[in-house]
């Protein structure tokens, strides 16, 4: 079970990023594009940095959604590898079996 502040923590930073993602999509459009005057390109890299670190979607942590751990997720089923297997053997994620050979 990963702390409480760290999940809570990583809740807001996804707030964040849905807040901002509008707005860094159209600067890093404006930022791409050759055809744009040089001046305009380097107001919308000065705006993109003024922004807030945690409006960018590389500082979300994916976590697993029944308690938090932030390692071995699996991102099929948005729970760690711990609770894959155990919910796999509990038969609560349809179409997963134990494998045997």
């Amino acid at each position: 079970m990963a702390k409480k502040s760290k999940i809570a923590k990583n809740e807001a930073r996804r707030v964040v990023v849905a807040r901002y993602a509008a707005r860094r999509m159209l600067l890093k459009a404006i930022i791409r594009d050759p055809k744009r005057p040089e001046e305009e390109r380097a107001a919308a890299r000065a705006e993109l940095a003024r922004q807030p670190r945690d409006a960018s979607a590389t500082r979300v942590r994916n976590r697993c959604a029944v308690d938090g751990r932030p390692r071995g997720y699996v991102g099929a089923f948005g729970v760690s590898r711990v609770r894959v297997r155990g919910m796999g053997h509990a038969g609560f994620l349809p179409g997963v079996r134990k494998s045997s050979w």
